[in-house]
């Protein structure tokens, strides 16, 4: 076996791991039914070009709309999309669901997928950190801050988001398309 083929293996098994989930569904933001999904050292990074090389996964795996940037340092939502990020430099800690929402390490290698609706933001500088950005299917994205008069518009678009149908690490349907399936379930089930 060629060194290239064993590494592809290794990152791909890396990229197969389960996610851990966080359910954060509580204060002034939306937040959501599906959880966050955490893939820690989710991604083996190149040495030069791990922006391009997250993107060209990402854009692969139909997440584009791609930006790479600092992590915002205020609350912030998403009503009409959802939003994956691969951190590909530092390290941050981030606060998802709002002030009285979960803090969470985040560091080079690791991938978010946040759900529309879960505020996130960045409790150290925005640029202790450089993630790369994307979209299911592209979509555009708007920006919510939880102010007053947001709301009910914002719930009323996060309720007709379908489950993207990939991941935008794994591309299939595992991962994100088959937990937040299975999450909307459980959450309809008991309603």
């Amino acid at each position: 076996m060629k060194n290239r083929e064993l590494i592809k293996i290794i990152d791909e098994i890396k990229v197969m791991q389960q996610p851990q989930q966080y359910f954060i569904n509580d204060g002034i933001f939306p937040n959501s039914i599906l959880p966050v999904l955490y893939y820690p050292n989710g991604l083996q990074l190149p040495l030069l070009f791990s922006a391009m090389h997250v993107k060209n996964i990402f854009e692969k795996n139909d997440w584009g709309n791609n930006w790479r940037s600092g992590i915002y340092t205020y609350h912030h939502y998403h009503s009409i999309t959802y939003e994956a990020m691969a951190i590909i430099k530092g390290k941050t800690i981030l606060q998802l669901g709002g002030d009285n929402g979960i803090e969470l390490t985040v560091q080079k290698g690791d991938v978010l997928v946040i759900p529309a609706g879960i505020a996130h933001k960045n409790l150290g500088n925005e640029k202790d950190v450089i993630a790369i950005g994307g979209y299911p299917g592209g979509r555009n994205y708007d920006m919510n801050y939880g102010n007053p008069g947001e709301r009910p518009t914002t719930d009323s678009n996060i309720k007709k988001l379908p489950v993207p149908s990939t991941d935008p690490l794994l591309g299939n349907a595992n991962g994100v398309p088959k937990i937040w399936k299975t999450a909307r379930q459980r959450a309809n089930k008991k309603n």
